[in-house]
């Protein structure tokens, strides 16, 4: 099972927060969930550079290494408060995923294991 954009943490809050903790712990007790590390332009509070949303991605992708996927949500239907930048979304992998090995699991390791194997 894969859950969408982080299963879409209240960002205002702490990552230490108990919900997303919550979320945590039944990624931890559950190895067959992954998550999407995506569309922080649908959970920001703050707007691009979706800077309240590294923290979250960060956190699920140190923990998750294996169990992480990256994407977009282009056209982004639906999205009444802006129209995201792709670059600026692109701009956010390296923000949350700082390591070479963390980006090539995120963007072709991850994904090729998950739909292809």
């Amino acid at each position: 099972m894969v859950v969408d954009h982080m299963g879409r943490p209240d960002v205002s809050k702490a990552v230490s927060d108990p919900d997303f903790l919550s979320f945590v712990s039944f990624m931890e007790e559950n190895d067959n969930i992954w998550t999407k590390v995506t569309c922080p332009e649908r959970l920001t509070v703050i707007g691009p550079d979706y800077g309240d949303v590294i923290p979250f991605a960060t956190l699920l992708v140190e923990k998750f290494p294996k169990r992480v996927l990256w994407g977009t949500d282009w056209p982004h239907p639906n999205m009444k408060s802006h129209i995201p930048d792709d670059g600026i979304l692109v701009d956010v992998i390296p923000r949350i995923a700082p390591t070479l090995e963390q980006q090539q699991a995120l963007l072709v390791d991850n994904p090729m294991r998950l739909y292809w194997s």
